[in-house]
Formats: C-alpha cells, sequence, structure tokens
C-alpha cells in the first residue's frame, strides 16, 4: 500500500511545512473513525483527502482544528497546524489558529451562517476577533473579501441575509468568511457538493486562484474524484479511516495501484463514455459492490449491513420529443445567442422500450407554465414545456439551479398546480396528485418523518389509499424493504439509524408503495458518494427493468444524467433549450447553453482540467 512519502519523523527540515500529521486516531466509543493516518502537507500545496461517506475525512479536517475537543471524542496522535501543535495547545491558542492562520469552509452553507445577521456583519465579526480594528474598518474588510470572491455589487450584498443569497452565493460568503484573516491554511469540507456544474466549476476556480494569488495552501475534503482532479496537487484515498493510496494526482487517477482505488474510479460516472445497456455489457466497476471493495454500505463513520442491487446502470428505449426555448440563468456567463422560438415536437422516430416494442405514452405535459410571486416580483419558474414519458424509458431531465428542474417535476407528480397547461396520465386530464406518479425527493432526511419509524413512512400510500389491515399492510411494507436492498426487520428503525444511501432506498421503497406507473426521482443521488450513487442508480434501473415504470430523472449531474436516461431534456430559465436521445446530445450538443453545461464537467484528468480552466477563463474575460 503506498501511503505518505515523507519522512517518519518532525517537519521537513526545509520549515515549509504547514501541515504534519502523524499516526492519528479519532474514536467514537468502540468506533475508530481515523486509525494511524499520516501525511503532510507544504506552504502553497494543495491536497485532497477523498473516498467515501464514513472513510473519516472530514474527521481528519476537524481534527487540524480540535473541533474534537470537548466532544467526548478519543484523539491520539501529533497534529501541527501552521506552527501549532493543535492537540497541546490552550484554548486561546486554538482561537488564534481557527481563522487567524487556518480557517475551515464547512460543507452546508446555510447552516454555518447565522440566518439572522446579515453576511457583512458575519464576516465583520470573524475579522474583529482576530484583528483590533473598528466597526467600520471590519465592515469595510467584509466588503473587500465579498468582493473578491466574485459577489457582485458587495456593499449593497453585504447587508443581505443568508436566505437572499443562492446556494453558489452562500458558498462564496463562505469563503469570504475564511479569507478575511488571510490565512495560511484553508480547509474545505465537500465545498461543491450540492451545486450545479457550473457554479461548482466556478468555486473550484475561485479556489485555484485564490492559490496562485495568496500562496495558501489548499486541504480540499471530497468525495467526487472528478474535484479533487480539478482543484488538488496530491491525493490521499481513504478507507475507514486509513490512508490506501497517496501520490500526485495525475498518477493516482492516472495510474492507480490500490484495487480500492481503482474501484472508486471505477463508479465515477463518466460524461464521455455511452451507456451500459441491459444485455450489452457488465455494469462499470463499483456499480454492483457496495458502499466499499468489502461491498458494505458506510455511513459517517459506521458499517452497516443493507443489501446492494446488482445490474446495470439502464432504462429503456428512445420516445417522444419536447418542447424547446430559450432564455439565461442568472449568474451566467452565457457563450452564444440562444434562440427564443418554441418548437412543439412529436414522436420521435425510432422510438421503442427495450424489447424494441414501442410503450403507450403513460405521462404527456402540454404547455406547462408555472408563475410565482405577485405583482413586480411575479417571476415565471416553467414556461410552455411540453414533454411525454412512455412505459419503461428514462427521461433526463438537467439544467442548473434555478432552471426550473424541480417545479416541472413537482407539477408532473400534482404536487404544484400550473398555472397553465395541463398534465396527461396515460391519455387522461388531472389535476391533483396521482397515485400512478409518485416522487423520489432529493433531500431522504427532511422527507421522512424523524418521529416515524421508516415502515409507518413506506405504509402511507397503502393506508391512504384505503388499506386497513394493518397484517397486510405490515407484510407488503416488508416486501418493499427487502425490494430495495433493506431488511424486513428495519420496519421498525428510524430514519437517523441509516445512512444517506439507505434513507434514499427507504424514499424509493416509499414511492413503490403505490403501485406507480411513473416516478419522478428529484436530484435523488446529489449528495451522495460515487459508489453509494452507482448503487442506486443500479436499483432504480432494475426496478424499472422488472416494474415497467417510466422515470424522470431530474438532475444537476450531467454525468449521472447520461449514465440513465434514454433522452434528455436541457432545461434554463423555464425552458428546454435542448433535447433528444442521450448519446445524440451529449455527443454533439446544438445549444451553446448544453456545450456549456458539458464543458463544466470535472475531468478526471488533471491536464484536461487545467485546460477547460484557461478556457473558462477566457470566455469570462469576453
Amino acid at each position: 500500500m503506498k501511503t505518505d512519502e515523507s519522512p517518519a519523523g518532525g517537519p521537513d527540515d526545509t520549515d515549509d511545512t504547514l501541515v504534519d500529521v502523524r499516526d492519528l486516531v479519532v474514536g467514537f466509543g468502540d468506533l475508530r473513525a481515523v486509525d494511524g493516518l499520516s501525511f503532510t502537507l507544504r506552504k502553497g500545496a494543495a491536497l485532497g483527502l477523498v473516498g467515501e461517506s464514513g472513510s473519516g475525512k472530514s474527521t481528519v479536517a476537524s481534527a487540524l482544528l480540535a473541533l474534537h475537543r470537548g466532544t467526548g471524542a478519543r484523539v491520539g496522535g501529533a497534529v501541527r497546524v501552521a506552527g501549532v501543535d493543535v492537540q497541546a495547545a490552550s484554548d486561546d491558542e486554538l482561537r488564534r489558529l481557527r481563522g487567524g492562520k487556518a480557517a475551515m469552509v464547512f460543507q452546508d452553507p446555510l447552516s454555518s451562517l447565522d440566518p439572522y445577521y446579515a453576511v457583512g456583519d458575519q464576516i465583520a465579526e470573524v475579522y474583529r476577533v482576530h484583528v483590533k480594528t473598528s466597526r467600520r474598518a471590519a465592515r469595510a474588510r467584509a466588503v473587500e473579501v465579498l468582493d473578491r470572491v466574485g459577489i457582485a455589487d458587495a456593499a449593497r450584498r453585504a447587508r443581505s441575509r443568508p436566505h437572499e443569497f443562492s446556494g453558489g452565493m452562500r458558498q462564496r460568503a463562505l469563503i469570504a468568511m475564511a479569507l478575511a484573516c488571510a490565512p495560511d491554511l484553508l480547509i474545505a469540507d465537500e465545498p461543491t457538493t450540492a451545486l450545479d456544474v457550473t457554479v461548482q466549476a466556478q468555486i473550484l476556480d475561485l479556489l485555484h486562484t485564490l492559490r496562485e494569488e495568496t500562496g495558501m495552501g489548499l486541504l480540499l475534503v471530497t468525495h467526487d474524484v472528478g474535484v479533487a482532479a480539478e482543484s488538488v496537487d496530491d491525493v490521499l484515498v481513504m478507507r475507514h479511516g486509513r490512508a490506501v493510496e497517496h501520490g500526485p494526482v495525475a498518477a493516482v487517477l492516472g495510474a492507480p495501484r490500490e484495487a480500492y482505488t481503482r474501484e472508486l474510479l471505477g463508479a465515477v460516472p463518466r460524461v464521455d463514455a455511452p451507456r451500459v445497456r441491459p444485455g450489452t455489457g457488465s455494469a462499470p466497476a463499483g456499480v454492483s459492490g457496495g458502499g466499499g471493495a468489502d461491498g458494505r454500505e458506510v455511513s459517517d463513520g459506521v458499517v452497516s449491513g443493507g443489501g446492494v442491487s446488482d445490474g446495470v446502470v439502464s432504462g429503456g428505449g428512445v420516445s417522444d420529443g419536447v418542447v424547446s426555448g430559450g432564455g439565461a440563468p442568472d449568474g451566467v456567463v452565457p457563450v452564444g445567442g440562444v434562440s427564443d422560438d418554441r418548437v412543439s415536437v412529436g414522436d420521435a422516430p425510432g422510438g421503442a422500450s427495450r424489447d424494441g416494442a414501442v410503450g403507450e405514452v403513460v405521462l404527456e405535459a402540454v404547455d406547462l407554465r408555472r408563475e410565482f410571486g405577485r405583482g413586480k416580483r411575479r417571476f415565471t419558474a416553467v414556461d410552455g414545456v411540453s414533454l411525454t414519458v412512455r412505459r419503461g424509458e428514462t427521461l433526463g431531465v438537467v439544467g442548473e439551479s434555478g432552471s426550473g428542474k424541480t417545479t416541472l417535476g413537482r407539477m408532473l407528480v400534482g404536487l404544484l398546480e400550473p398555472t397553465a397547461g395541463s398534465v396527461r396520465y396515460e391519455g387522461r386530464a388531472q389535476s391533483g396528485v396521482r397515485p400512478t406518479v409518485q416522487m423520489v425527493f432529493q433531500d431522504p432526511v427532511s422527507s421522512l418523518n424523524p418521529r416515524r419509524s421508516v415502515g409507518e413512512s413506506i405504509a402511507d400510500p397503502l393506508r391512504a389509499r384505503g388499506e386497513r389491515d394493518e397484517t397486510r399492510i405490515r407484510g407488503r411494507v416488508r416486501e418493499l424493504l427487502e425490494r430495495v436492498g433493506l431488511e424486513a426487520a428495519h420496519y421498525d428503525r428510524y430514519p437517523h439509524e441509516f445512512s444517506g444511501g439507505q434513507r434514499q432506498r427507504v424514499g424509493i421503497a416509499r414511492a413503490l408503495a403505490a403501485d406507480p406507473h411513473v416516478i419522478v426521482c428529484d436530484e435523488p443521488v446529489s449528495a451522495l458518494d460515487v459508489t453509494t450513487q452507482a448503487q442506486v442508480v443500479a436499483l432504480l434501473a432494475e426496478l424499472q427493468r422488472e416494474l415497467g415504470l417510466a422515470l424522470v430523472f431530474v438532475a444537476h449531474d450531467l454525468a449521472v444524467v447520461r449514465q440513465v436516461s434514454d433522452r434528455v431534456a436541457v432545461m434554463r430559465r423555464g425552458r428546454i433549450v435542448e433535447h433528444g436521445p442521450a448519446d445524440e446530445v451529449y455527443e454533439s450538443p446544438q445549444d451553446p447553453y448544453t456545450k456549456q453545461l458539458l464543458a463544466a464537467v470535472p475531468a478526471l484528468d488533471p491536464e484536461i482540467a487545467a485546460e477547460r480552466r484557461r478556457a473558462r477563463r477566457q470566455l469570462a474575460t469576453v
């Protein structure tokens, strides 16, 4: 096994070591979340900690700033950051270290920022903790760093509260807060997990530029191998709290020496690879394995059971068309002009299911429009979208945050009534929620009641349609749990007892309880690591093949959408700007916006990533 190649002793004699970790051990009760990890990071360098959920990445990042102190965690080994012995440091020394010499950007900016105070005031408060200065000077510094991270009209937006910022702007605000005191080290814990590809590219480009201009070191924690390839010099692959492989990013990702690293890379969906369809080959490596190489699904620090469904990532055949339009989302640099004309598209030639037979239309949207707000604040979230979905096929819907994808999905299910237009189920116009169309939500934590067992949540659709026999209800729920790769005994467990991937399986089981013909999946894998993503996607594909389900797969991850979809519709500012068979859209995109989205997808090759970054910089200056 290849681990740290630096000397086994103390910091290097050149005295440019910024982080020095030796035999770090972090335990919670009987669990060792980090087990004997060692690595160094030099000034101005960038190191990526890569691994699945539960591998110990975030625990390591927290240990660098002694965030486990006072929590009951057992921490052993030696940790030095910016010359400070973190283990032996007093509370005052740690206070000077945190934010002053080393700063951290957390995964969820909304929960990291105080909803009550203006963003600028929160940045100014951090600055005044470390620098003796006036309130006026601190506010000026807040405006300065907000402007530095690309927040337009920073003086005005500094007075805004977090909920008034988009997801990408909130992440920029957190980075600005971290930069306020010009730290030597920036620790970024999953900074782009919930962001769409263009905003993700902007954040990664920003981090790269800041490194170039300030010379700060970067420790990037991520489960996305493509993000690591875009951003760091070296990568350390973690599994079960230990280092599996460590070296230059090009060497580790280009020619991995360890089987687990190869499995992790094999589970990464590729935007440049055609779909693997049933009967044409095996699934990509890692798809049918589990949360790790041993097939176990891993939650935050806990290895749990839970079966894993085999099966390739696939769907059905190619079918109907959609309506296209134009427009541009806020905060996106247009690549070129987009036609504003809408074109209604009928049946596409060659539309067939997997067995070659044309499936009947099970869901049709006709000129859907949805507006929110009143008067001057009224805006159109979905503008004249028409589409059809046939039995047994998968329609992928992609676009940036704010493009109208989720609003469209909610109208298809009946959770939102359209302002204009109609939705037809199996040829009949209907309003309201229809049991034949179900939804799998993006965040299973918020879509499951934490005070009810998962079995009771799955049983809700059964009771809603009139089933009163509790024995039959419990039996059906147990069948569904086993069908999605969980255990029947999990009926009485609560959501917090499951990993992220397992909770998403519960959401799928609840959708299946109503015996639907169509399932709308709203970002079902956006917060999951690559191997868990592959498991959930493979499960959906297997269910689709067995039950003849039609799927509408809403996502901002273009690589995942390509691997699951028969047809793809690209949304931009409420309209569909491009559609067609998935391979055609990805291999020869016609709309400049589609080309821009594809160019923003992280590349696993660091050289290609650098070329794309240069191209984006040139585009931004045009």
